[in-house]
């Protein structure tokens, strides 16, 4: 809903319509939609400084479906003017001029993106808006995502748990990393302590991740092998179904080293990820009941009676862990857990997609494998 009257915008500032230039190069977007629309999807490089906040842009939404437009518009006017105005102006002059090669830009392109546009260049600030705004950016992505993905030769990386999975897709330069971008690492245990990204975010930095390799003439992109979901992230259509006629890199490894791993990235790191981000005590307690929870969620696949027994093997290694600051002792539920039942369940897995393995080895000997791969793909698409 705008509130402005076309006489006072000037639709003749510049615009900007290379959109494939704009996420190739990471160009800094300012976002004058309300928040709420910048939470339900917004793009890697944007930040959101609203023309109206959510509760100024409900009233107003609220006055033209009882009034009218001409009532609406007279309520926008009122809502954001003199200091309100003032500071709105300030803070898009400043992300201005912190990013001189950026862009603006609302949800269509229309009333909102051209009032910013007009006030900048009033103060004396010239700035572009982007033509067809957030929608034309958004359906730009989602026709690249289907198209690109159709064009790709993907490589899945398989492997039990702990393997080192995501250690090699980290370690090669044509892979993309699906969990980064969904901020979790797949399993029950996956969740960070960030937030995931919503997920109109999500596809847009994996179409962006899309659309950067290909510019670089990369056609076959190694991921990790995933669910259909990655926490609450969707994995695309297009994509998954284009994975699922993919090749297979098998990452094997020695029990021990992946239970260290798993230590590794499920318990030392998430504890001190926890602790750093709510300090010490608080940290440990949501760290302890978010590996509480993850193996709750599992009780009813692993049987009431051995989920009882690795609850208690969980809580005496928390215990341990909270007096002497070691993670040794986790090793006793992570090491069952996997072999009764993650690497069950992922044996089974590979059987059921039944992809042709490309290669089967040690996570050293797949990296070297993978980093010897020619990046364009060898077969039709």
């Amino acid at each position: 809903m705008t509130f402005v009257p076309e006489d006072v915008v000037n639709s003749n500032l510049p615009q900007r319509t290379d959109l494939k230039q704009i996420f190739l190069h990471d160009v800094p977007l300012l976002d004058v939609r309300a928040p709420i629309e910048f939470t339900q999807g917004a793009f890697p490089a944007a930040q959101n400084a609203p023309l109206m906040d959510d509760e100024q842009r409900h009233q107003v939404g609220i006055r033209y479906k009882e009034s009218g437009q001409e009532s609406a518009i007279e309520l926008g006017h009122q809502l954001v003017r003199d200091e309100i105005k003032a500071e709105r102006v300030r803070a898009w002059a400043e992300f201005a001029r912190r990013h001189p090669g950026g862009a603006l830009y609302c949800f269509r392109g229309g009333l909102r993106s051209q009032i910013a546009q007009t006030w900048l260049h009033e103060a004396g600030v010239e700035f572009p808006r982007i033509t067809g705004g957030y929608k034309a950016m958004r359906q730009f992505l989602l026709q690249q995502l289907e198209t690109l993905s159709a064009d790709t030769d993907f490589i899945l990386i398989g492997g039990l748990t702990g393997c080192g999975k995501t250690d090699v897709v980290h370690a090669i330069n044509h892979a993309i990393d699906l969990e980064g971008l969904a901020q979790h690492r797949g399993s029950s245990f996956g969740g960070r302590v960030e937030r995931q990204p919503s997920q109109i975010d999500f596809e847009n930095q994996l179409a962006i991740a899309m659309l950067k390799l290909h510019d670089k003439g990369v056609s076959r992109i190694a991921v990790e092998d995933e669910a259909h979901l990655i926490g609450r992230c969707a994995i695309p259509q297009c994509f998954r179904e284009r994975t699922a006629s993919g090749s297979m890199v098998w990452v094997t490894g020695q029990l021990k080293d992946r239970v260290n791993r798993i230590r590794r990235d499920y318990i030392d790191n998430l504890r001190q990820d926890y602790e750093l981000a709510l300090g010490p005590q608080t940290g440990f307690e949501h760290y302890r009941n978010h590996l509480a929870r993850s193996l709750h969620n599992l009780r009813k696949r692993l049987g009431m009676q051995r989920y009882a027994e690795l609850e208690a093997k969980l809580q005496d290694a928390l215990q341990a862990q909270e007096k002497t600051g070691k993670s040794e002792q986790h090793a006793s539920w992570i090491e069952p857990l996997m072999t009764e039942y993650y690497d069950p369940m992922y044996t089974y897995q590979r059987a059921q997609k039944n992809l042709p393995t490309l290669f089967e080895g040690t996570l050293s000997e797949a990296i070297d494998f993978l980093k010897a791969q020619p990046p364009v793909s060898s077969r039709p698409t």
